[in-house]
């Protein structure tokens, strides 16, 4: 039965809020992998096949696994009993749009900070993701993700800056 909300009915309206919500449980999943340090959970967040990934410095990948051990070299690298780079992702303003029941484009607005512990750094950075998404398997999945740079701020640690790291190798 339609309603007036552009020819949809109530059910097909609700079903695209559930994919919304799942799309933002994808996506938040994804940057709480990156923060934890967990590659099988960072890599679970891509679609198994060929995908369209931009991350500007970090790289380009045709896929999701080439991305992955980039992602395991730095994020499990260590360094004095410790990791060497801790990083914290927030993630917000999502604007998604469902296009049939399998495919969605979505963008994000993110806060990063990483610490540096051999470099001795702390880098703030503002950026915004564009992405895609496609069912797979049945769960929603990135088919696209390409990174966009608002700006950063690389600064050294003050002198004397304790790094207290409670979670480690």
């Amino acid at each position: 039965m339609a309603d007036d909300a552009g020819g949809r009915s109530l059910e097909q309206r609700v079903a695209d809020l559930e994919r919304i919500e799942a799309i933002k449980a994808l996506k938040h999943r994804y940057w709480r992998a990156c923060d934890a340090k967990d590659p099988v959970a960072f890599r679970d967040g891509f679609t198994k096949g060929p995908a369209s990934i931009d991350y500007g410095s970090l790289g380009t990948f045709t896929d999701a696994d080439a991305l992955t051990r980039v992602f395991t070299d730095i994020a499990l690298r260590e360094v004095d009993g410790g990791y060497a780079v801790l990083d914290m992702h927030h993630g917000f303003h999502p604007v998604i749009t469902v296009l049939d029941d399998s495919t969605a484009t979505g963008t994000w607005s993110l806060r990063f900070r990483q610490l540096n512990r051999v470099d001795g750094t702390e880098l703030l950075m503002a950026a915004e993701y564009d992405d895609e998404y496609v069912v797979e398997d049945g769960s929603w999945k990135m088919v696209k993700s390409h990174v966009r740079t608002l700006w950063t701020i690389l600064r050294p640690l003050p002198e004397g800056t304790r790094v207290n790291q409670l979670m480690g190798p």
